[in-house]
C-alpha cells in the first residue's frame, strides 16, 4: 500500500506538472499541486481491498480483476469530472486512465507476490 501511495503520487506530481490534468478541488490546494486525500487515503484504501479481492481468486481471476478496475477507473475518472474533483486538459484521453491503471495494478500485485514469496 506504501508503493501504491507513492507511485500514485509520484506519477500525479508528473502529469499535473505536465499540466495533463488537474485537481480542482483537494486538501491545502496552497501547498499540493495534487489531490493528496486520494493518494494518501483513498489510493491505500483500494489498494488493500484489490490485494484482498486478489487473495480469493485463481489466476483467470486476478487478470480479470485487474481488467475489471482498469476499465472502471475512466469512469470513476469521468464522474470525478462531474463533482469538479477533477480536470484533464486537451491532450489527455480517458484511455490513458485504462492503460495506467492496468499497468499500475500490474506492478503492485507483482511486487505483493514477490513479498509475499520472498516472506516464506
Amino acid at each position: 500500500m506504501i508503493l501504491a501511495s507513492l507511485m500514485g503520487t509520484y506519477l500525479d506530481l508528473f502529469f499535473v506538472g505536465k499540466q495533463f490534468y488537474r485537481f480542482p478541488m483537494r486538501l491545502m490546494p496552497d501547498i499540493f499541486s495534487i489531490n493528496i486525500g486520494f493518494t494518501l487515503i483513498v489510493l491505500p484504501v483500494m489498494i488493500f481491498v484489490f490485494l484482498r479481492m486478489m487473495n480469493q481468486v485463481n489466476k483467470w481471476g486476478k487478470a480479470g480483476l485487474i481488467l475489471f478496475v482498469s476499465l472502471l477507473m475512466p469512469i470513476f475518472e469521468k464522474f470525478a469530472e462531474v463533482l469538479g474533483w477533477f480536470e484533464h486538459s486537451e491532450k489527455w484521453e480517458h484511455l490513458y486512465t485504462f492503460w495506467g491503471y492496468l499497468l499500475f495494478l500490474t506492478i503492485i500485485y507483482l511486487f505483493y507476490f514477490w513479498m509475499a514469496k520472498r516472506k516464506g
